[in-house]
């Protein structure tokens, strides 16, 4: 069994919260944040951290607890805990996100064209469909769900006409982006990515067993901390904290560009403040993704509701890490809370 996390909380004070002068009003908002947290630990979660213009305004870790369920989610999801306490846990689908800033570095080394198809990179065959209806499948395709492909990788629906949330098909972007670069996965990784943005967390991890049937193998781990700093990239168009370039912010643009299919998707990221929502499943529901955040989110979401969302116009990081929330309507309630929290 992994050593558990400390239970180390930082709460900023009311000046770094934004409070205004009035004590009053300090008090009410640090109230506020208190609030956030409260629900927040209630859902099973692990980790929680807040940055706002590069201010740590809430870090937050927690034990897993005793039982089954936990000891599960121990076993599938966390591999140790990192020197400052926080568990280091596979992110799940969050990995989409990383993996499309990659491929976005690839462009700008002129290494990839997501115009072109998938198969001129990792050559035929990668699929069910007939060969030519697997040479009409871009990358561009793949990065927006709408590949036309089952999880099976038989052939559906013509590419770019349908969203369908199809993390096997999204892994082969993974043998993609490698073969472009001539290099291993993790070693691109590291070079293009963690160590330019000082992520000393992050790694990708062989999954256990359990998971060796669902198409994606290898899974991202890293803690709350190095995936705010993944986040201040973006806050930073594209540099690392140092001034570095790690991905133009015409790359980045184009992530967070709605795709056709679904306007509160870009390239493997989820974008809110769209007029509908298409999700994971096939489901459509009218209004934006998190109807109570700004129009501006955007969002790496991985299983067990595993969070990152990214505020350009409050330069605000949020984080969430832990077990599955009982709250299915997480998002929405947190924001709820951090809308009086933050002011």
């Amino acid at each position: 069994m992994s050593p558990q996390p400390s239970r180390r909380t930082v709460i900023a004070g009311s000046a770094a919260l934004g409070a205004l002068a009035h004590p009053l009003a300090a008090a009410a908002q640090s109230a506020a944040m208190q609030t956030v947290l409260d629900y927040v630990q209630g859902q099973k979660t692990t980790g929680f951290l807040i940055l706002r213009d590069r201010k740590t305004l809430v870090e937050k870790n927690w034990p897993l607890p005793a039982g089954a369920e936990a000891d599960k989610f121990r076993g599938d999801f966390t591999y140790g805990q990192a020197p400052d306490g926080a568990l280091l846990e596979d992110v799940a689908s969050q990995q989409k996100s990383f993996v499309s800033v990659l491929l976005g570095v690839a462009i700008d080394k002129g290494l990839l064209d997501v115009t072109q198809p998938v198969s001129a990179y990792i050559g035929p065959g990668w699929s069910k469909a007939t060969p030519d209806q697997e040479a009409r499948i871009r990358v561009i395709d793949v990065m927006t769900m709408s590949s036309g492909l089952g999880e099976g990788f038989g052939y559906q629906a013509p590419p770019g006409t349908l969203f369908f949330y199809n993390t096997p098909v999204y892994a082969v972007t993974k043998r993609v982006v490698a073969a472009c670069a001539k290099q291993p996965l993790e070693t691109l990784t590291h070079d293009w990515l963690t160590a330019p943005a000082g992520m000393s967390n992050t790694a990708w991890r062989q999954r256990p067993a359990a998971f060796a049937n669902v198409g994606n193998p290898t899974g991202l781990v890293t803690t709350s901390r190095d995936t705010a700093k993944f986040g201040q990239i973006l806050l930073d168009g594209g540099k690392a904290a140092d001034g570095k370039r790690i991905v133009s912010a015409a790359s980045l643009k184009a992530m967070f560009t709605r795709s056709a299919t679904n306007p509160a998707y870009g390239r493997f990221w989820w974008l809110n403040g769209s007029d509908y929502t298409a999700r994971p499943g096939g489901v459509r529901a009218n209004g934006p993704l998190i109807p109570a955040a700004p129009a501006d989110l955007v969002a790496a979401l991985g299983a067990m509701d595993r969070k990152l969302h990214v505020v350009p116009s409050m330069k605000l990081i949020v984080v969430r890490m832990g077990q599955a929330t009982p709250d299915r309507d997480f998002d929405q309630q947190l924001w709820l809370r951090l809308g009086k929290a933050l002011g």
